[in-house]
């Protein structure tokens, strides 16, 4: 069962995607792939990436998908859904709130959740430590990968806020953003799906 973590970006923010592979029955994750989308790609170019992995040979009918729907996310949402990507989607809004809430999602019958930033990386940082996450060691983007988990940082504001991320650090925190999605999705109850053995690799960029 592969887990896939879509963080949209924006104009000066790379989109990033992050598949994790639950192989161990549920004890633990691996870190499958990784990749930054190039600045400056349209997202309906971002759509056809996303789907194009969810129907690659290894993933198809064994994938699960949330999507960061903060901001412009929502009618990105609305354009993976259209795109028959084979993967159900989750729609994810992060915040600076304190709980996890679920709400009714951009698509009939749909259901959304909103989490707080804060919960996500830490759940993302609690995995590593405690080795139920690892990264491949063929993983191409490691080392990026790599910099951005051990930049991350947890900071208090004047106003009382906290505010978790790698960017003002000297890296972006777009694939641990992704990478966290992924992982919370993971973590969730499992969705029904199709039962598909296939083999193969993900489709290159």
């Amino acid at each position: 069962m592969f887990y896939v973590g879509l963080d949209l970006g924006q104009k000066q923010d790379h989109s990033a995607i992050a598949i994790v592979e639950d192989e161990w029955r549920g004890e633990g994750l691996t870190v499958r792939h990784v990749e930054r989308v190039p600045l400056g790609t349209k997202y309906p170019a971002v759509v056809e990436r996303v789907r194009r992995v969810a129907q690659s040979r290894e993933l198809r009918g064994e994938c699960a998908l949330a999507v960061d729907a903060t901001g412009v996310g929502t009618p990105v949402v609305d354009m993976l859904r259209g795109a028959q990507t084979g993967c159900p989607i989750t729609e994810v809004t992060i915040t600076s709130g304190e709980k996890e809430t679920q709400r009714a999602g951009s698509g009939y019958g749909q259901q959304a959740w909103s989490v707080p930033k804060r919960d996500l990386m830490a759940a993302l940082q609690v995995a590593l430590e405690r080795g139920e996450l690892k990264i491949a060691k063929a993983l191409r983007e490691a080392g990026v990968l790599v910099e951005e988990l051990v930049d991350l940082r947890m900071t208090v504001r004047k106003s009382g806020r906290i505010r978790v991320g790698a960017d003002g650090y000297g890296e972006h925190d777009d694939l641990a953003i992704a990478l966290a999605l992924a992982v919370w999705l993971a973590r969730r109850p499992k969705p029904r799906l199709n039962s598909f053995n296939g083999g193969g690799r993900l489709p290159g960029r």
